[in-house]
């Protein structure tokens, strides 16, 4: 947004314009989009094939790659400028680190172009740390396209897909450590109020200083919210009766995308024993295998 707001056209040292879709302003463009992790306008400097699988990527999966492409744990402030030797360099800073990226004359070969690119931190005067890219440009439909990074091929449909397999073991993993942490939740507060929760909101953190039972802090936000990290969670008191040791709950665990940022379903009730299995993005049951 920041790129597309101040270059639209960037004024070159000999005072010429430089043309939008032009090699070194291509990607002057995607750097800045990646250094503000601007999904909306990264895509739009994607082969046809990349940007529809860029668009299925979870926003988790879309905000790692821009980090990556400009080596950065976080968003920045972009902006680009001309040096004295008219060489084209794109900033991103952050209150930690400021990176460099300069972009090198173009190599046009037809249908392809290729630029270098120097990036490393705005403070080494040495270039200790410097690494340096060649970025590989097609035309399509008449406009320049990102397609390489160095040798490798931006394969995101294959990309999309292990990352997307990432996603689903670790938020898997983490939504087996909520459904114990809200059950250890609910048994305390039973313990506490002598009575179930009437819901998660109920364990969450207090908002006006001491615990209550309306407010218990047993469990973060985003557990009293009643999701994390692509799980959503529910609970439900069975049968009329919340009072006491008697009264039973069920809790489950769904992933809020199926295929995308879970796969298995989760299941526990009032025995305290956890189950899960796969069921397209329903709800788990006690018949699903036992997980320890």
């Amino acid at each position: 947004m920041i790129a597309a707001l101040i270059f639209p056209m960037a004024a070159t040292r000999g005072g010429q314009a430089e043309q939008a879709n032009e090699p070194p302003a291509l990607l002057r463009d995607i750097l800045m989009a990646a250094c503000s992790l601007d999904s909306r306008q990264f895509s739009g400097n994607l082969t046809a094939r990349n940007a529809a699988a860029f668009a299925r990527m979870a926003p988790a999966a879309q905000a790692t790659l821009l980090r990556r492409f400009v080596l950065m744990d976080k968003a920045g402030m972009p902006r680009a400028e001309h040096d004295e030797a008219g060489n084209l360099t794109v900033f991103c800073v952050t209150p930690e680190i400021t990176t460099q990226m300069q972009i090198g004359k173009a190599e046009v070969h037809d249908n392809l172009a290729y630029l270098p690119l120097i990036v490393k931190d705005s403070t080494d005067s040495t270039d200790a740390n410097v690494r340096r890219i060649t970025i590989g440009l097609v035309r399509e439909s008449s406009r320049w396209k990102l397609l390489s990074l160095g040798l490798l091929l931006l394969d995101l449909p294959t990309l999309g897909e292990e990352w997307d397999r990432a996603e689903i073991q670790s938020n898997e993993k983490s939504a087996i450590v909520s459904m114990k942490d809200l059950a250890a939740a609910i048994e305390k507060y039973r313990v506490t109020y002598t009575r179930l929760p009437q819901s998660l909101v109920e364990l969450g953190p207090s908002t006006k200083g001491a615990p209550k039972s309306d407010q218990a802090a047993l469990v973060g936000t985003d557990l009293g919210g009643g999701r994390k990290d692509g799980y959503s969670f529910r609970f439900v008191i069975v049968g009329a009766n919340n009072l006491g040791a008697p009264a039973k709950y069920e809790l489950a665990a769904i992933p809020v995308e199926y295929g995308r940022t879970g796969m298995r379903s989760f299941f526990i009730d009032s025995s305290g024993v956890l189950h899960g299995g796969d069921h397209q993005g329903a709800v788990g049951t006690v018949l699903d295998p036992k997980i320890e």
